[in-house]
């Protein structure tokens, strides 16, 4: 290796560390993996020593790039619909028209953990997140109690985003890839389901009291039903279109999108008129900006064929039990560039086996607070929710974790 790769492999780790460190650095990830990001793709061409070689990088650079605009267009076109939803007070009326006025603790918090797993396959883990931690700060729980409940959120989050490629950037990642179908993935669905319930009874000793939920009314537009059950069907579609007719999910999607534009313009007055273009600033795009420089690590590393040592694991392990460890690993490293950098570093694995690391690259995460997008705002939203606080149920958390790959696997190996 040359002197430019170690330097490209530094920057990279520099990069990494900065996405661990993020809460004690106060810099956000995303500004971190988009500077790195850049900066390697620049050294390359920079130092590139022959016409050949430049032409190489340009190559492996494009498809860096066509690679990226296919995920960001999915993600903006289904954050879109989330964002307008959520601010329309769709999702929060549904909350409180499914959830019963009064019920007990334990029932409360199986039924928090179905509304997360649900509600997390339809739309991203962050959004859910937030709802879930709106509902959670309006019961008036004690702290041992509201951890309990944030607790349960964070991994049934996680677990309901693994079975649909609306759900998890990490699924939707592997199904680009080419690696799983769609159908195969909703057979994570029901392991990843028993698992969140296993953990709601053992988080839920201890919870004997009753609470009242307070009913909370939005007035909701026509045009914002019709815009939900678009939203829906949009994604039914996007299903059934790649299965029969091989459709990309992103054209799907993104024609839902200009569907639902139309219904906006066509289905307000001028004096109620909101554009749905509004919906799509107010998108997380330090979340997309934090995927296009991981991406472009990523890339680099395969360019510089540095990806070779991530198949080392797979040499010495069989796939079922170094899919499990990389599920653990995600706890630490963020699970985008885990599983990015699997994908191609060329592992071969049967499909089975892939949804396994679907699986534990998905879920892992829930085993530290700090390692899934949930649990970092989980800890931005809810009063006393710490790293300690969080790893007082990591026994819990852990075995649900295992229970739910041992699943996966069982279910991967009697299907295929």
């Amino acid at each position: 290796m040359s002197i430019l790769d170690y330097t490209l492999i530094v920057l990279a780790l520099l990069a990494l560390l900065g996405v661990i460190f993020e809460e004690f650095t106060h810099i956000n990830k995303a500004k971190v993996t988009l500077f790195f990001g850049t900066l390697s793709w620049m050294l390359l061409f920079a130092f590139s020593r022959s016409p050949e070689q430049t032409t190489l990088v340009s190559t492996g650079l494009a498809e860096s790039i066509a690679e990226i605009a296919g995920l960001w267009l999915f993600l903006v076109a289904a954050m879109t619909f989330v964002a307008y939803l959520n601010k329309k007070g769709l999702i929060e009326n549904l909350i409180f028209l499914i959830m019963p006025r009064k019920v007990s603790e334990r029932g409360l918090l199986l039924l928090t953990g179905l509304f997360c797993f649900v509600f997390s396959s339809l739309a991203d883990n962050i959004t859910a997140t937030l709802v879930s931690c709106t509902l959670i700060l309006s019961l008036n729980l004690n702290l041992r109690k509201r951890i309990k409940f944030i607790t349960l959120v964070v991994f049934a989050v996680n677990s309901g985003g693994v079975a649909l490629i609306t759900g998890d950037v990490t699924t939707l990642m592997i199904f680009l890839a080419g690696k799983v179908a769609i159908l195969s993935l909703l057979i994570l669905a029901i392991p990843a389901l028993l698992t969140v319930l296993i953990l709601a009874v053992l988080l839920g000793r201890g919870l004997s009291g009753q609470v009242v939920l307070e009913s909370k009314n939005t007035v909701v537009r026509r045009v914002d039903i019709v815009i939900g059950i678009l939203f829906l069907s949009t994604i039914f579609v996007t299903i059934s279109g790649n299965v029969i007719f091989s459709i990309p999910p992103v054209l799907t999607f993104l024609f839902g999108l200009s569907i639902m534009f139309l219904v906006s313009r066509f289905m307000s007055s001028d004096s109620d008129l909101d554009p749905i273009l509004e919906y799509v600033r107010a998108i997380e795009f330090e979340t997309l900006l934090f995927f296009l420089g991981i991406l472009l690590i990523v890339g680099m590393l395969k360019e510089i064929e540095a990806l070779n040592s991530m198949v080392a694991i797979y040499e010495v392990l069989p796939p079922v039990f170094a899919n499990y460890l990389m599920g653990i690993f995600s706890a630490i490293i963020d699970n985008v560039p885990l599983t990015a950098a699997l994908l191609k570093s060329g592992i071969s694995m049967s499909t089975g086996e892939w949804l396994g690391l679907t699986y534990s690259v998905g879920v892992g995460g829930s085993l530290l607070v700090i390692g899934s997008a949930a649990g970092i705002v989980a800890m931005s939203k809810i009063p006393g929710l710490t790293f300690v606080t969080y790893l007082r149920y990591f026994l819990q958390l852990f075995l649900a974790y295992t229970l739910g790959y041992a699943g996966v696997v069982l279910m991967g190996q009697w299907f295929y």
